[in-house]
């Protein structure tokens, strides 16, 4: 059971075992110590060394964990207990080589890295249960364990494996009960892939059919949900009712679908890692490229948007950025502020835990250059002092700023299935011409930063979590985005019809109703079941092989361009500035019953996003962001109802902001009136109660 904390919990993963010499007492004690200084409250322990924990096949060697646990709780820092297997022993692939994950069929992921095996495999699940519940019983009472991670980062690959091949195919035989129920509805009319059979179901290796692909997607999907809740079973049956199980997310793993990984544990648990240095200045660069590491000040707000999503309810950050992140030649540890600037700004979108990875940086392996809160030399820097600046200020602001309710203006549909299906074959290119495996993130990612560009708060919405009546969601929402929302259900499209008709603002973008839940092209005009409420239709639509300038907005078109035809009624905003594109408009907006839709036929760029939604929340009040152009401000709703303002200056120039409120400045206690200007120094934030 998880039930947010009294204040925020506080700290990083700790590997005593990973020093060079970790069984030295007085180092772990001087690191204990150290924690404590730094403000810490909790460590992450155990997760990814198997071999520790069982060093040949039925030995246990469990007790080397005792002291670090003992003396956590002795200076009351709480402790997350991982179960290790997301990293397999050797012996364990000495004796089952067949547990190895294939890439592809008959091709075996490599010993020698971590994550490579087939968890649905018996053997794997036989050792791994035994070693979970060896671990868990052990410490599970132990009184400094408040929760357990279990495995790690899942959904790292796809699996060919033969096993995993054939749950497929009875998954399949399942589902569509025949082989021609299933001919009609992958259309295996085309280019004779019609089965007789169901032993006539082609391996996924060469596979290019689009209905195939999807399916497979969703089934690796649902393979990692199903392991992550199977280890969580086994952890409950020795965790107390206080205890919380969880595990921690890589968002862009592609066998993820966090809605339903995360419906099975008690909270969200996220990793999310992002660019310092630059990479966190306003005003920003028109583009930046996003990855496993996001860039900009708007992807590290829609990385904590992205955890909130899962179950929308506060979460736990597990790993985040101690220093420089990354391999040996990415160095670029933040600059003076940069920690306590993205501590806040995680609390503020409603996280309840910021963990750091990781304590002391690793003088062997892979992550080598992974920079801890500790540098190689293990004696406290710069970044043990910010870090520990931070913690202070967590202490100070206690349970005011745990639970919070991040408030919103703008709210984004976000589809786990389409971001496959783009995967496999993506709508938009790469700068060189070649497909971008990144598209669902290429369309949804310029509305959600143009919002954030005009001052919205925003939130994250699964289909999954599209619930209770129109009327009842346009009051929570009034503004909701569609933006690549290509595999699309019936149902949900007439739940954005009727939200339009009943008051809401619906603004859609490319791609947004085109295809059907098998990944088929929809047999109607587009945006399919749309197109009324939004007084557009199209037939044609183009890449855009260079970006094209608009009329009536500012900015640009980029990547895509839709053959928008405008019905009666409907107001053009903005037209493209070119011979061909030219006749078509690129935004569009319509009056529909009691609200409206408007919509976006390309891929805006910085500017021409931020204009759309200038005017689509003309209403919204971005007073609290002063005028430098460096301010973000955001907002929640405290459990005890008072509202919380975060004040960031994203820059080394110093700005101000003038209080619209008064307010208590929650870490100093100091009182500030209404109109009182606020200064706020290089990389300076502010947390804020109004009185």
């Amino acid at each position: 059971m998880y039930t947010s904390p009294e204040s925020v919990r506080f700290g990083a993963a700790y590997y005593h075992e990973y020093q060079p010499a970790y069984q030295d007492s007085p180092k772990l004690a001087e690191d204990l110590d150290l924690m404590v200084e730094a403000g810490f409250t909790v460590i992450r322990v155990g997760e990814s060394v198997w071999s520790t924990w069982e060093p040949e096949d039925g030995r246990f060697d469990l007790d080397w964990l005792q002291p670090v646990l003992d003396g956590a709780h002795e200076r009351g820092i709480d402790v997350v207990l991982g179960t290790p297997t997301y990293a397999v022993p050797p012996w364990l692939a000495r004796a089952y080589p067949e547990i190895a994950g294939e890439t592809a069929t008959g091709v075996r992921t490599g010993w020698g890295q971590r994550q490579e095996v087939d968890y649905t495999h018996p053997a794997f699940r036989f050792h791994a249960e035994r070693v979970v519940r060896k671990v868990v019983a052990r410490y599970a009472d132990h009184p400094a364990v408040v929760g357990f991670q279990v495995d790690n980062e899942p959904g790292m690959q796809l699996f060919h494996n033969h096993g995993v091949f054939q749950r497929f195919v009875d998954r399949l035989r399942r589902q569509y009960g025949d082989v021609e129920t299933l001919n009609r509805e992958w259309g295996l009319v085309y280019w004779s892939h019609r089965l007789s059979d169901w032993a006539d179901l082609w391996r996924p290796d060469g596979n290019v059919q689009p209905q195939y692909d999807l399916a497979w997607r969703r089934f690796q999907a649902d393979l990692t949900t199903e392991f992550i809740a199977w280890q969580a079973d086994l952890v409950r049956e020795y965790a107390s009712q206080d205890q919380f199980v969880t595990t921690c997310i890589a968002y862009d793993r592609p066998a993820v679908e966090d809605d339903a990984l995360t419906a099975r544990l008690d909270v969200t648990a996220g990793n999310p890692y992002y660019t310092m240095q630059d990479g966190l200045q306003l005003p920003a660069p028109a583009r930046e490229r996003q990855g496993w590491t996001t860039n900009g000040v708007w992807a590290l707000y829609q990385s904590a948007d992205r955890m909130w999503s899962s179950k929308q309810s506060n979460y736990l950050v597990t790993e985040t950025d101690a220093q420089a992140i990354g391999m040996p030649w990415v160095n670029r540890p933040g600059f003076d502020g940069q920690w306590k600037q993205a501590g806040w700004a995680l609390v503020a979108r409603g996280a309840d835990m910021v963990e750091y990875w990781h304590w002391h940086t690793l003088h062997f392996g892979a992550e080598t250059y992974w920079g801890g809160v500790l540098p190689h030399s293990g004696r406290p820097g710069r970044v043990f002092a910010e870090i520990a600046e931070l913690g202070a200020q967590f202490k100070a602001a206690g349970p005011l700023v745990t639970g919070l309710r991040p408030h919103h203006d703008v709210t984004h549909l976000y589809s786990n299935p389409s971001k496959w299906s783009m995967a496999e074959a993506p709508p938009l290119a790469t700068a060189d011409g070649g497909p971008d495996e990144r598209a669902y993130q290429g369309l949804f990612e310029p509305f959600y930063r143009g919002a954030f560009d005009a001052g919205a708060q925003q939130r994250l919405l699964h289909v999954s979590q599209l619930t209770g009546s129109v009327e009842e969601f346009v009051a929570r929402n009034p503004v909701l985005v569609a933006a690549g929302f290509y595999v699309a259900d019936d149902a949900t499209l007439e739940f954005l019809r009727r939200y339009a008709l009943a008051g809401g603002h619906l603004v859609l973008g490319p791609r947004t109703a085109y295809g059907d839940t098998e990944n088929r092209a929809r047999a109607e005009r587009q945006p399919a079941r749309l197109h009324e409420v939004a007084g557009v239709s199209y037939d044609e639509f183009s890449n855009l092989v260079r970006d094209v300038p608009v009329t009536g907005l500012a900015g640009t078109a980029t990547r895509w361009a839709d053959g928008l035809q405008v019905a009666e009624g409907t107001d053009v905003l903005a037209t493209y500035d070119d011979p061909h594109f030219g006749r078509w408009p690129a935004v569009t907006t319509r009056a529909t019953g009691a609200g409206r839709v408007t919509t976006v036929g390309t891929v805006p760029d910085a500017d021409l996003a931020r204009a759309v939604f200038e005017r689509v929340l003309a209403g919204v009040d971005t007073s609290w962001r002063g005028t430098s152009g460096t301010v973000t401000a955001t907002s929640a709703t405290a459990r005890d109802g008072s509202v919380v303002r975060f004040l960031h200056n994203w820059s080394f120039e110093p700005a101000t902001v003038d209080l619209p409120a008064a307010v208590r400045d929650v870490v100093t206690g100091e009182e500030l009136g209404a109109g009182t200007s606020l200064a706020l120094g290089a990389w300076d934030v502010r947390v804020l109660a109004e009185v």
